[in-house]
């Protein structure tokens, strides 16, 4: 993270990923791990702002905390969360799509789509067909098994979601789901789409 005046912090603490996180920086009654870091940073860098980090190392830290839970299910099934998002993107588009599509549908690069889609047609989870007019173009699209697995995750991914956000009323959802929104919405016109 940078910090107002140019200096750059680190963020990684505040992302809960950090040495802080461990012994030394538990959390706090009455607050969380991120909280006791800004503390931190405010005791050895008293003159930078810190008021990002409590954004976005939040953030960071419950994107962790939720993919890390999140991610139980698409391990048993021998699935990495970036094959499920191929899988996903085929299943709630109910189109054939070519690679280059899938890239843009799950923020890949084309290099990495091309070795999932390989992996998953390994698996029967996806065929490719060939485009009748260009040889160099081909159609991806689930399987019966492929199908069958993504409907069986899915649920069990939404209850978790539901169970973690069951804290917060609908109105807070809502509030949170808008900023949040509006937050995604700037950055993705200001500073692009990441490709993995």
């Amino acid at each position: 993270m940078t910090a107002a005046n140019g200096r750059r912090a680190v963020g990684t603490d505040a992302a809960g990923g950090g040495p802080h996180e461990g012994a030394g920086a538990g959390r706090p009654a009455g607050g969380d791990t991120v909280a006791a870091v800004v503390r931190q940073w405010r005791t050895v860098h008293p003159d930078l702002d810190t008021g990002p980090m409590e954004v976005i190392g939040r953030i960071n830290r419950c994107a962790a905390l939720l993919q890390q839970a999140e991610d139980a299910p698409l391990r048993h099934a021998g699935l990495t969360r970036p094959e499920f998002d191929l899988l996903g993107a085929l299943r709630r588009t109910g189109l054939e799509l070519t690679p280059g599509e899938l890239a843009r549908e799950t923020f890949s690069s084309g290099a990495a789509v091309t070795k999932r889609l390989k992996q998953l047609t390994e698996r029967g989870l996806v065929e490719r067909r060939g485009d009748a007019r260009d040889r160099r173009v081909a159609h991806v699209r689930l399987t019966d098994a492929g199908r069958a697995l993504v409907d069986g995750i899915l649920p069990e991914q939404l209850s978790y979601e539901t169970t973690a956000l069951s804290d917060l009323n609908p109105t807070d959802q809502h509030t949170l789901a808008t900023l949040l929104g509006n937050l995604l919405s700037q950055l993705e016109g200001r500073l692009g789409t990441p490709r993995t």
